[in-house]
C-alpha cells in the first residue's frame, strides 16, 4: 500500500468567494468526510498538492492528512475538480479511511512476461483494460495488480476472471471483460491461394473481319 503525507489548514468560512480568495492566494479549497465525522472544510497549498499529484495514483493512493499540524488521518483523494482547460485544481475531496471499513478503490493491472506468441511469432499485446475496480480493507489497499499474460498464445485473450487478486481483494468488474489480447500479425492476414493469378491488363480481343472477294479487292470487274 502506497502512502504519502500532506498537510492541510482547517477553515470556517464557505462559498464561493472564499473559494475564490483562497486560489488567489495560492490554497485550494478541499473537504474531508467520512463515516464517524463531520464534513470539514480545509485549504490546502497549491503548489504543495501540484507537486504530490504528480508523483502518486490519485485514485489508489493512501494519504496522511495533517491538519493544523496534528495528528494525521488515512484519506483517500474521491473527487478532483479541475479548470475546464487551465492546469488549475479548483477542488479536492478526502475521505476518511475506517480500519475494518472497506472501500471501492481502481487499481492499475500490470502486464507480467513476454508470450512466445510475441517474442517469436511476431503477435501483438493489446491492453483493453488498464484499471481494475475493487473493493478491500483501506489497510489492504494494493499499489497495482500483477496479470501474467507469458502464457497467452496467438489470437488468445485474457478476462478479469482470470486475474489472480491478493487475499482479502474483491473485484467488482464484470468477469467476462477482456483485459487484454495477442493480435494476429498483419503479415499473416489470408492471401490470394497459390496458383491464383491476380487480375492484370485484359488483352485487347482480336477482331475478325469477314474477307472480302478477290474481285473487290482488284477494285471490281474491268470493262471490256
Amino acid at each position: 500500500m502506497a502512502t504519502v503525507n500532506l498537510s492541510a489548514s482547517a477553515r470556517t468560512d464557505t462559498g464561493k468567494g472564499v473559494a475564490r480568495s483562497l486560489r488567489r492566494s495560492g490554497q485550494v479549497p478541499a473537504i474531508i468526510y467520512g463515516h464517524a465525522r463531520q464534513a470539514q472544510s480545509l485549504a490546502i497549498d497549491a503548489k504543495d498538492l501540484d507537486r504530490l499529484l504528480g508523483s502518486i495514483a490519485a485514485e489508489s493512493t493512501v494519504i496522511e492528512l495533517a491538519v493544523d499540524g496534528g495528528r494525521a488521518t488515512k484519506t483517500l483523494i474521491r473527487e478532483i475538480q479541475r479548470h475546464p482547460f487551465k492546469r488549475q485544481i479548483l477542488h479536492v475531496d478526502f475521505q476518511e479511511l475506517v480500519a475494518g471499513e472497506k472501500v471501492t478503490v481502481s487499481i492499475p493491472l500490470v502486464l507480467v512476461g513476454i508470450p512466445d506468441s510475441v517474442r517469436l511469432e511476431g503477435g501483438v499485446m493489446d491492453q483493453v483494460m488498464r484499471e481494475l475496480e475493487i473493493e478491500v480493507d483501506p489497510s489492504n489497499i494494493p499499489n497495482h495488480i500483477d496479470v501474467d499474460v507469458s502464457h497467452l498464445e496467438m489470437g488468445h485473450s485474457l478476462h478479469v476472471s482470470d486475474v489472480k487478486l491478493p487475499e482479502g481483494v474483491m473485484v467488482l468488474d464484470d468477469p467476462e471483460t477482456t483485459v487484454c489480447v495477442i493480435g494476429v500479425p498483419r503479415a499473416a492476414i489470408e492471401t490470394p491461394a497459390a496458383g491464383v493469378e491476380a487480375v492484370g491488363d485484359v488483352a485487347e480481343p482480336e477482331v475478325i473481319r469477314a474477307k472480302k472477294d478477290d474481285d473487290d479487292a482488284e477494285g471490281g470487274d474491268e470493262k471490256k
